[in-house]
């Protein structure tokens, strides 16, 4: 058999990506090119709605790949005590309050040039969290982020006793 009679299967992650998955955690799939193929470019599970805590680690890790980032944008209605700005490793950040939602998060590198993250709520459970992760980041992913936490069942874990 050819390989152009292979079946174009999707692509999977990697098992260890499954296992590595836990709050505050950001799977990326970064298409710096305008022809990006899926919605979404990546998913963050961040640990709780403080912005102030969980950000600066988002922003540290992108940064890392994209270099510098100049504004994120969240729905304000989504989070605690949404700043204008933070620092974070010696740039300041722009905040922008949008109405996206509590599942999205937008970041902006440069002027011009955008990425979009599905936000895994907080207290969801490790294994509804690795899934709606995992087909976020796909290459041919067509879903929105409300749609992939819909269809992943993301349960919220149960409080401790």
């Amino acid at each position: 058999m050819a390989d152009s009679d292979t079946p174009d299967t999707p692509r999977l992650l990697p098992d260890a990506i499954h296992q590595s998955v836990r709050p505050g955690t950001a799977l990326l799939r970064l298409e710096t090119t305008h022809a990006r193929e899926g919605i979404l470019d990546g998913a963050w599970w961040p640990r709780s709605r403080d912005i102030g805590a969980e950000l600066p680690s988002l922003i540290s890790a992108l940064a890392e790949h994209l270099g510098p980032v100049t504004r994120v944008g969240l729905d304000a209605t989504a989070w605690e005590e949404l700043p204008t700005r933070l620092t974070v490793d010696d740039r300041v950040v722009h905040i922008d309050s949008y109405p996206v939602g509590d599942d999205t998060v937008l970041i902006t590198r440069g002027d011009r040039d955008y990425f979009t993250l599905l936000v895994v709520p907080p207290d969801t459970t490790p294994d509804a969290a690795r899934t709606a992760m995992a087909r976020a980041v796909r290459a041919d992913n067509v879903s929105e982020a409300h749609q992939i936490l819909l269809e992943t069942s993301t349960d919220t874990a149960s409080p401790p006793t």
